[in-house]
């Protein structure tokens, strides 16, 4: 089952990294899925910060920045993939 948790509101291609706003809470280790009109790809959260600072979790209302495996584009939707 997977449930969305946030969109996606820059991406940096130089460094392969997404902030993301969320709408629910993301942990280190977790699933997600990104998808969007030409995304579509699971990674692992492997790398999150808050403000330039490595952070274990992330809830709603707060701005994250997350290190990608492929390109996203803005507006792309996160969900996180529950077992």
């Amino acid at each position: 089952m997977e449930t969305c948790i946030g969109v996606v509101t820059h991406y940096y291609n130089h460094i392969g990294v997404a902030v993301l706003s969320l709408s629910d809470t993301l942990k280190l280790n977790d699933l997600i899925h990104v998808l969007g009109y030409s995304t579509d790809f699971y990674q692992k959260v492997s790398s999150m910060e808050i403000e330039h600072h490595k952070v274990l979790s992330a809830g709603p209302g707060m701005e994250v920045a997350l290190k990608v495996d492929e390109v996203v584009r803005r507006g792309d939707e996160i969900y996180l993939v529950q077992e």
